[in-house]
């Protein structure tokens, strides 16, 4: 009995000395091996004491808190006290330059983080309580996806968060060289081992945020600096912890050392106790290569089974032969095997299909070493003129980050086709919820979402990235919804890009036939107000619930005309989709359907722009008043005089225009 005492107070004595120290007021971990931490969700601590908050698995989230609470605020005056923490931490992405979204400390009134989403919300929020000030968090994010609604500056930056993760203030990731005063780029997904350094002085209500990389010492200018009264937001006993989430692409957050005080500054860790990092194989390293290395040592006697060999190889690779030039090599992991996306699709089997149209097949696929979910879209290419630019440009799209786009990952060619690689997105696209009757009705909240949502992703394409990208087929069979059911724009197989400030060099009218601006048939020129004209086409095909343009036995129906119609009438809220029934906003609703005339005008300079039109849907600016004249079938008469053909105005076919079998 007396050997079992011992040994119980030996090994809880272990414990606290993996620790290093804990007391009311602080604490230290080096490392988390038997650390008393508590743990939820995809959180975990590995064999070598790293604190795992996400593992490489699709939209989860992972929390880890202290736990025991720590006392905040000051009983007789209701000031928060002064607190510091340091912790390092590292991010592991299956791809390069592509990763899921980032992780937060964070001092909660609560552990019970359960009603959070994992996707942007970062673990931390959902689409209800975010912004609520009632939550009384105070967080700072290491976010590496941009979410414009979050009014995020990049996708690689750290912020102050109270309440809501639009950040009181933000600074893309990186540190002040203690020599230079320069400043130095760090970027978070790079799989490398970095330290935060968080301060707030209670005197000066300021807040301090601190990086770089691990084992340089502390800065001595930090990344943020605010003033902040956090005894708003702070309760006089809280939590302290981390969270994060992964979305849909692969990625593993690790903390190696956590350090807390309270009323003082946190101590230092022992770098040299920390620990290591799991070593990663870099995406793509074909084992062909370790192959032709091995050979030349192979002995004589082996010969016959080496000829063997290459006779297999050979037949492989005829049946997994690809294209591969020079210039292609600069765009690296972008580029797939083929014999991955022979393997993650089944061989292209039909039970794997998700669609057809005008490009070609879509397959769904899962990756065999990441097991990531894909959608592959084979392209038919006969014509390699243009091809070299093609690739750039899909290779520059696949840089696109916002949280609206359907995220392209990259290509592969092979004889006569190409293949585009997208971000799987399993509630399939908008169009089968709003004309298939197998699938259940979207609601008027959903609608509306979706419409917002896929004006922000337009937006970005127009004005918020580095080039202007014109998608050039914004339809609702191109807005495929997330496993949240948020409306993202894909396909940008017709997508060109410009500079700013620049006109875009297309002459050749491509597109979906009821989405076309009538300007196109007169000049072949896809602007940015071309792409308005056919969001306004969407965004009525979404209110209303029906096509662009329809055909029946008698006569062909066109969207805008009826709804034109209506409007003149004052009974334009009839043209709602009847499934809907009485259950909408009508001040939204009659703003959404306003809104589809505006950009539908068949005259390019009545179009609002995409931030006029973000603008309109979040009600800062409202819609102008339509004159009675708006419109009408005359000015669309007027139009065809002068030039435009009605045939375009008005065409039944929902075909697609092929860009690589045409010229670009």
């Amino acid at each position: 009995m007396l050997l079992k005492t011992l040994a119980f107070f030996f090994l809880n004595l272990l414990l606290l000395n993996l620790a290093v120290s804990a007391s009311e007021d602080g604490f230290i971990y080096n490392g988390f091996p038997g650390a008393n931490l508590e743990l939820d969700g995809a959180a975990s601590i590995t064999s070598n004491g790293l604190l795992e908050l996400t593992d490489k698995t699709n939209r989860t989230s992972g929390h880890f808190f202290y736990p025991f609470p720590l006392n905040f605020r000051n009983s007789s005056d209701g000031k928060t006290f002064s607190f510091s923490t340091t912790f390092a931490f590292a991010i592991l992405s299956e791809y390069l330059d592509l990763s899921g979204h980032g992780m937060a400390f964070l001092i909660s009134p609560t552990t019970d983080l359960s009603n959070a989403l994992p996707s942007q919300y970062l673990g931390l929020f959902n689409t209800n309580n975010n912004g609520n000030p009632t939550n009384d968090v105070f967080a700072v994010e290491l976010d590496t996806i941009y979410s414009p609604e979050f009014r995020d500056i990049d996708d690689n930056h750290v912020g102050i968060d109270i309440n809501s993760l639009i950040s009181i203030n933000s600074h893309t990731a990186g540190y002040y060289a203690a020599d230079t005063g320069l400043f130095n780029n760090l970027t978070l997904i790079s799989g490398k081992a970095m330290q935060v350094w968080v301060d707030y002085d209670g005197e000066k209500m300021q807040v301090n945020v601190t990086l770089s990389p691990l084992g340089i010492p502390k800065p001595g200018k930090p990344l943020l600096s605010s003033t902040v009264n956090l005894s708003t937001a702070l309760l006089e006993t809280m939590y302290v912890g981390f969270s994060s989430s992964t979305g849909t692409i692969l990625t593993a957050h690790y903390v190696l050392g956590w350090s807390f005080k309270m009323n003082g500054i946190a101590q230092q860790f022992d770098y040299s106790k920390l620990p290591s990092l799991p070593r990663t194989r870099p995406k793509g390293r074909s084992k062909a290569k370790a192959l032709g290395i091995s050979l030349p040592l192979a002995a004589f006697s082996f010969a016959l089974l080496i000829v063997a060999a290459v006779f297999f190889v050979a037949g492989r690779r005829i049946k997994f032969l690809e294209l591969l030039e020079d210039w292609e090599v600069e765009y690296g992991p972008h580029r797939f095997l083929y014999k991955d996306l022979f393997r993650a699709t089944n061989g292209f089997k039909d039970n794997e299909l998700l669609g057809r149209g005008g490009f070609g097949r879509v397959y769904k696929g899962v990756l065999p070493t990441s097991k990531m979910e894909v959608a592959v879209k084979r392209v038919s290419h006969e014509s390699r003129q243009g091809m070299k630019e093609f690739v750039a440009e899909i290779v520059s799209l696949g840089r696109l980050r916002h949280r609206n786009l359907v995220q392209l990952l990259g290509y592969c060619r092979r004889k006569g086709e190409l293949l585009l690689v997208y971000d799987f997105m399993p509630n399939g696209s908008l169009d089968k919820y709003l004309h298939d009757s197998s699938k259940p009705t979207l609601d008027w909240d959903s609608r509306f979402q979706i419409i917002k949502g896929v004006a922000s992703g337009i937006l970005y394409l127009h004005e918020e990235w580095e080039q202007v990208v014109i998608h050039r087929d914004v339809k609702a069979s191109n807005v495929l919804l997330d496993s949240e059911m948020n409306g993202r724009l894909g396909d940008f197989g017709l997508a060109r890009l410009c500079d700013h400030g620049t006109d875009p060099q297309t002459t050749h009218v491509a597109g979906t036939m009821g989405y076309l601006a009538p300007e196109l048939a007169r000049t072949g020129k896809a602007t940015t107000l071309t792409d308005v004209f056919a969001f306004g086409a969407f965004i009525l095909e979404v209110a209303c619930g029906r096509r662009p343009v329809e055909l029946s036995a008698q006569d062909e129906h066109v969207l805008v005309d009826w709804v034109v119609e209506n409007w003149h009438r004052g009974s334009i809220l009839n043209t709602l989709d009847s499934r809907l029934g009485q259950v909408y906003m009508l001040n939204e609703a009659e703003m959404v359907l306003n809104l589809g005339l505006l950009c539908s005008h068949p005259l390019p300079a009545a179009r609002p722009s995409m931030r006029q039109v973000m603008q309109y849907l979040d009600g800062d600016v409202r819609v102008p008043e339509l004159s009675p004249t708006y419109m009408s079938f005359s000015a669309l008469a007027l139009l065809q005089h002068e030039g435009f053909d009605d045939r375009l105005m008005s065409y039944p076919s929902v075909s697609t225009v092929s860009v690589l079998s045409g010229g670009r």
